[in-house]
């Protein structure tokens, strides 16, 4: 069974490097570990403080392996004290997919060089 959640929210400005920090350490523990029921994007928006996740899992509960992560579990750990509006999430249906061959970051670093 397929389930996705859209969460949105806002930093505290002065919390917005350890925030990113801490999701990027999920990033690193996910790349280690390759689920292959998980997709997972976060996209900070251009006021610098606004994130959204976008988390899909396919599990026979429905249920998202995300938060059972160690790294995710250290992102959640104290971020009451990060956050300046409470994270909202939504359920939600992907309706498509596309995964370039190489990470749209990636290639925007790639081409500033």
């Amino acid at each position: 069974m397929i389930s996705s959640v859209v969460v949105s929210y806002q930093v505290r400005p002065e919390a917005v490097a350890e925030h990113v920090r801490l999701i990027k350490a999920v990033f690193e523990q996910l790349r280690a570990e390759q689920p292959e029921n998980v997709e997972y994007k976060v996209v900070r928006l251009d006021d610098g403080v606004s994130f959204v996740h976008v988390s899909s899992a396919d599990t026979p509960d429905g249920s998202n392996p995300l938060p059972e992560l160690a790294a995710f579990k250290e992102f959640g750990r104290d971020s009451a004290a990060r956050v300046a509006t409470a994270p909202v999430p939504a359920a939600a249906e992907i309706i498509g997919s596309y995964y370039p061959a190489v990470p749209v970051t990636d290639a925007a670093r790639r081409d500033r060089s």
